[in-house]
């Protein structure tokens, strides 16, 4: 049953009953929020969701199970988001509810495993916090990864930032009438941190603008080649996972 890659919503009730009890089920987890002057706020979401179209097509022909990609969750956690509009934010309680009906919703129909890839900072914790749950209480295999972390090189931007050179790049390279102008700046803004420590702080955000490094340096060349590259290492991953699980 392997070697297959379907989407969950152009699938019809009896294959996705055939396949899910050996499957791996992709869901891409996004965001709606602002990402400055300049990008759209479906960024997270785009990006999330072409991550796992692309690994679970390229993992297919190596994969030993079918892979699954899920609607794309298109929104996440995104309060510190709101005062500059634009945002469309669940809680974090309510956006970890979801996740865990969800992972509830599959194993109800002989799921036995989920790949929870995410696309927004401010999801990390809740999509760790719901791949625990939904492991202890619904008997699954849940896997979380955040797609920036198969990225970044010796001299690369800050990865993922928000709305830098690094997302604006990705946006061009797959819906460049989406990606606007920004103006340029002088320099990029300071953003405090501490090794090893994560840093939560409205007052940085109000500091930067809301958007992060120099996002006017991004060309579409560099956005195909980060997103291949991402894509490459998503599939390894998937095909690796099939092959524990």
């Amino acid at each position: 049953m392997g070697s297959v890659a379907l989407r969950w919503s152009e699938t019809d009730r009896d294959q996705l009953r055939r396949h899910l009890p050996e499957a791996v089920v992709i869901f891409p987890v996004g965001a709606t929020e602002q990402h400055g002057p300049h990008l759209p706020t479906s960024t997270d979401a785009l990006i999330a969701g072409a991550v796992a179209d692309g690994a679970a097509t390229a993992a297919a022909g190596r994969s030993g199970r079918p892979l699954i990609v899920a609607p794309t969750i298109a929104w996440g956690a995104s309060d510190h988001h709101l005062p500059y509009g634009g945002t469309l934010s669940l809680s974090p309680e309510t956006l970890l509810a979801v996740l865990c009906d969800l992972l509830r919703s599959v194993a109800a129909q002989g799921g036995r495993r989920v790949v929870l890839l995410n696309g927004h900072g401010g999801n990390v914790g809740v999509c760790h916090a719901a791949a625990a749950a939904g492991s202890t209480r619904y008997d699954l295999s849940v896997a979380h990864l955040d797609y920036w972390r198969l990225a970044g090189a010796e001299g690369e931007p800050p990865v993922p930032g928000h709305a830098g050179e690094f997302e604006t790049s990705m946006v061009m390279a797959l819906r460049p009438d989406l990606a606007g102008p920004c103006e340029p700046r002088a320099q990029a803004p300071e953003v405090p941190a501490v090794p090893g420590m994560e840093l939560h702080s409205a007052a940085v955000w109000r500091r930067i603008d809301g958007y992060t490094d120099r996002p006017e340096l991004a060309t579409a060349d560099a956005g195909e080649r980060r997103l291949g590259d991402i894509v490459g290492r998503a599939a390894d991953r998937l095909v690796e996972l099939a092959s524990v699980l």
